[in-house]
């Protein structure tokens, strides 16, 4: 076996030459003379077409591509590619430090700003107002970073992916072998068993190397990425990467060509599947994050994810507010440095705008309202990794899932037992009870639900009835397998069952009504007529035969499958899950539309979606979505319902298309397959039985994998948003109307309206009765439609109602000057404490107009926290212009009269804004 050797040696000496680990092998003119050109290192694209290439070539020569044989690697040769592959582990996402945590809690637009306003302040020696904004960026920083910490340690830590261990084979030391022809090595691999191989060891899996040779059973986890030399009855489960529920075949050739789907390939079994049946020996081709397995992972963890719709909702709604800010501070400065010349007073009441004009409490409103919806939902057994998801739920528009596991039971079940015209038929089910029952072979998903559906009544007692005689096993050439059973006559039984195209070529009669019948063409055609309607109805079928052998023989073989007689079907199905119709239907309802993406079959999932309720409106095959153009996909995706035999990047693709057309998409999944999707999603949502990088790729992660969770997950997320908007519209619309007031009467009052630690503390009173905000009540109509962030919607308010307190104020500021003489400098802290008392009521009390678009207190009233806080404004306001502490702020005690004039004027401030309210409901909606 020289050449064997000499070509290994040749292998490991470009290894120690070339580091691109560029591979090119030359064998003899007659049996090596093409360039495989195999790169086990390399992008994602590079990965796929690596083991397509693989798939290509013959046994013996993808053992030599990779520098090994029969005998497996040696010490040295496993030790050299380790240190050129590394370890076949998969790399996750570190977890970030608590020093970076807090940082990115802290790194918002507001907080920056209040911090450089915090400065500001205190280089200019106002220590009461850097304190109190100081405050402010500190409890919602704390706030943020506690409750993301407590979510992220809630959540169930990755597992690893794989089992411990692998068999593989191992040569003990490096002997030189005879020279050998290919042909030879292939014929030494075909005669191979890989339960008497020598040599045979485990080893941990993160120790697999590319070359490496290693026996598969029933139950192993594929360890990495592997071509299939030898297989018996190979059934390998590969749920996780492409959804199927059904697991496929494997063999040790490939036959189809031109195979582009990677997943296709006949004899490449991939990292992260399972062998389900069978037995097999394979070589591997790639470990760790060169596997596909691994390419997905490294995508996933890689990429950053992309910025979903509560992000940019919230920073544009940020920079808008900001930038108000930054016009009307300068002016306000302006204004008040030209008329008092008192400029550096001026600076510090501009200063006191601009923390009046930035809602300082959003980060911690926001934070605080998403907290309590992550308690409401771990309440329920759904844990939230990340608090913006809460958001998203209610924003969401459309909501991606796969079909296995989330509308069906993820689970095989027989569906029908028919005749060969498709009428039911039981003893269909006793023919497949007893094939199923006496068979040796690992029973298959098929053959468990025949018995567990044959498991009720009288079928079981056939048992007792029949004596097993012989079998003829399964195998993938006839995909058929019998049994032989003897009855009480002293006859035997011969019992089929299999693929329904090879049972027909060995069937020439047919049992209907216990008349036999030839099986005529015209027969034949009526017969396949029938099979494809259930194969249309979503089922896979199964055919069933019999045989009858008057007297008794000992063996059975192939040759006895002949001259059989069809009696009927047995259909499979993956059946619906009970909670899925009426969790759609909920979901409609809420105006949130559900398409499915999944690998399986087209014609399986159509069968599922109507069987829960879903009407399918348009059908896409992956196949055809690599024909479109990002264009004609957005038109086609808008009226598509299902997407089948679908690639993870398919799924990724999709979602981008969606959210670029404007919606705020959620994807539901649980398997490998699914994780570039739940990372391209506004909100990914997995399970906790979910393969690992699933999970790490998700936003939320459901203990219960159903989408009635997701029903109340979407009117929690609504209920978030609803209050959190209430906030940003009291806030925006209240400290416009005061920035809009202060120019007002800083054009015509000769000293400053409010002192800037007035203004501070009106700021901070309202601010502290605005933290229960969180546990208002949201008006049922508001969480009935997806909600999402509008500038022009928010700025348009700000607009429409923040002149209307101006309007009052203005009022004020005219009784205060002509009725209480309120009309110089010596009388400025009557005219302050005035206007800090109007403008904290009403600025207070307008909370109940605007946090519903109904009439506040007969028709919706707020929550007891928000009444209990309000009312302990307006009495923390009223009191401190009447105590003793009025001196230390510039104000001093109010005249009984002006309290007159307050009531009325709150009245007519809140009658003015709920007409004006009914006017902008019916010529803009409210939000």
């Amino acid at each position: 076996m020289k050449f064997v050797s000499v070509l290994k040696k040749k292998v490991l000496s470009f290894f120690d030459n070339r580091f691109t680990n560029r591979r090119q092998f030359h064998g003899d003119a007659n049996h090596l003379d093409e360039e495989y050109p195999v790169d086990l290192n390399q992008a994602p694209a590079t990965i796929t077409q690596n083991l397509i290439t693989f798939s290509y070539l013959s046994n013996a020569e993808a053992l030599l591509t990779l520098g090994s044989d029969l005998g497996g690697l040696t010490p040295y040769e496993v030790e050299y590619k380790l240190s050129q592959f590394g370890h076949n582990e998969i790399d996750k996402q570190e977890e970030l430090s608590w020093y970076k945590h807090l940082w990115l809690s802290y790194k918002n637009p507001f907080n920056l700003l209040l911090t450089l306003l915090a400065i500001v302040s205190f280089f200019t020696d106002d220590m009461k107002g850097a304190t109190v904004i100081s405050s402010m960026v500190v409890i919602s920083t704390i706030l943020r970073f506690v409750q993301e910490r407590r979510s992220n340690n809630a959540a169930d830590k990755l597992k690893e992916m794989v089992s411990t261990t692998a068999t593989v084979i191992r040569q003990e030391d490096d002997d030189e072998e005879d020279d050998e022809h290919i042909a030879e090595l292939e014929k030494q691999i075909m005669a191979s068993n890989p339960a008497q191989m020598e040599n045979r060891v485990e080893v941990p899996i993160k120790n697999l190397v590319p070359g490496d040779v290693i026996t598969l059973s029933a139950g192993d986890m594929i360890p990495a990425d592997v071509r299939i030399l030898t297989a018996k009855d190979l059934f390998i489960s590969q749920a996780a990467l492409t959804g199927e529920s059904l697991p496929v075949e494997k063999f040790a050739a490939q036959s189809k060509e031109n195979i582009k789907d990677v997943l296709e390939l006949e004899n490449i079994a991939y990292m992260g599947t399972n062998v389900v049946s069978g037995s097999a020996l394979a070589v591997v081709l790639t470990t760790g994050k060169n596997t596909f397995f691994g390419s997905l992972a490294d995508k996933v963890i890689a990429e950053d994810a992309a910025e979903t719709s509560f992000q940019k909702g919230v920073n544009r709604v940020s920079w808008l507010l900001i930038y108000f800010m930054l016009i009307m501070s300068p002016i306000v400065f302006l204004i008040n440095g030209i008329s008092t010349h008192a400029w550096r007073d001026a600076a510090l009441f501009s200063l006191s705008i601009a923390v009046g004009l930035t809602p300082e409490m959003l980060p911690m409103i926001v934070t605080s309202t998403l907290a309590k919806g992550a308690v409401f939902m771990s309440r329920r057994k759904v844990i939230v990794k990340r608090l913006d998801a809460i958001q998203n739920f209610g924003a969401m528009d459309i909501l991606c899932t796969d079909k296995t596991g989330t509308l069906t039971q993820d689970k095989i079940c027989l569906e029908k037992h028919t005749d060969i015209f498709g009428d039911d038929y039981d003893d269909v089910l006793e023919y497949a009870y007893l094939n199923s029952y006496y068979q040796t072979g690992l029973k298959n998903l098929l053959d468990v639900a025949v018995l567990e559906r044959a498991n009720f009544g009288d079928i079981p007692l056939l048992v007792k009835k029949y004596s097993k005689v012989d079998e003829v096993p399964f195998d993938f050439q006839r995909r058929r397998m019998s049994v032989v059973v003897a009855d009480t006559t002293g006859g035997n039984l011969l019992i089929c069952k299999g693929a329904v195209e090879e049972m027909l070529t060995c069937c020439t009669h047919a049992e209907h009504d216990g008349q036999v019948m030839p099986l005529t063409n015209e027969l034949l055609n009526k017969l396949r007529s029938v099979t494809a309607e259930l194969n249309a109805d979503g089922l896979r079928v199964v055919a069933v035969a019999k045989k009858n052998y008057p007297e008794a023989k000992g063996n059975y073989s192939v040759n006895d499958e002949k001259e059989m007689i069809l009696v009927g079907y047995v259909a499979f199905l993956d059946p619906p899950k009970e909670t899925t119709q009426p969790a759609i239907e909920a979901l409609n309802r809420l105006g949130i539309a559900v398409k499915i993406l999944t690998g399986d079959n087209e014609l399986v999932t159509a069968k599922v979606c109507r069987e829960v309720g879903l009407d399918v409106e348009g059908l896409l095959l992956g196949s055809d979505i690599d024909n479109l153009s990002d264009g004609e996909l957005t038109v086609i995706a808008k009226n598509t319902t299902v997407f089948a035999k679908l690639t993870p990047s398919h799924k990724e693709r999709i979602v981008d298309i969606l959210r670029a057309s404007g919606h705020v998409v959620g994807f539901m999944g649980d398997g490998i397959n699914d994780a570039p999707a739940l990372r391209a999603a506004d909100i990914g949502i997995s399970v906790d039985t979910a393969v690992d990088i699933a999970k790490e790729a998700a936003d939320i992660i459901l203990l219960e994998k159903s989408l009635m969770v997701l029903e109340q997950g979407v009117e929690e997320g609504r209920k978030t948003f609803a209050n959190m908007l209430k906030y940003i519209k009291m806030t925006a619309s209240s400290n416009f109307g005061n920035a809009f007031s202060v120019l007002i009467a800083s054009a015509f009052i000769p000293f400053l309206p409010m002192l800037p630690v007035q203004l501070l503390l009106q700021n901070l009173i309202y601010d502290i009765s605005q933290t229960v905000i969180p546990f208002d009540n949201v008006d049922r109509e508001f969480v009935m439609q997806p909600q999402r962030w509008d500038p022009v919607d928010l700025r348009r308010f700000m607009i429409f109602f923040g002149p209307i307190s101006s309007l009052f104020d203005v009022l004020t500021f005219f009784v205060l000057w002509h009725f209480f003489g309120a009309n110089s400098p010596d009388h400025q802290s009557l005219f302050q404490s005035g206007w800090f008392l109007e403008g904290l009521l009403t600025q207070t009390l307008i909370v109940h107009m605007i946090r519903t678009r109904k009439i506040p207190f007969l028709q919706s009233t707020a929550a007891w926290p928000i009444l209990l806080m309000t009312t302990c404004a307006v009495a923390l306001g009223i009191i401190i212009p009447m105590s003793s502490i009025a001196h230390m702020v510039g104000m001093q005690a109010l005249p009984g009269s002006y309290f007159v004039f307050l009531v009325l004027a709150i009245a007519g401030y809140m009658i003015l804004t709920q007409s004006l309210k009914g006017v902008y409901v019916r010529k803009y909606g409210w939000q």
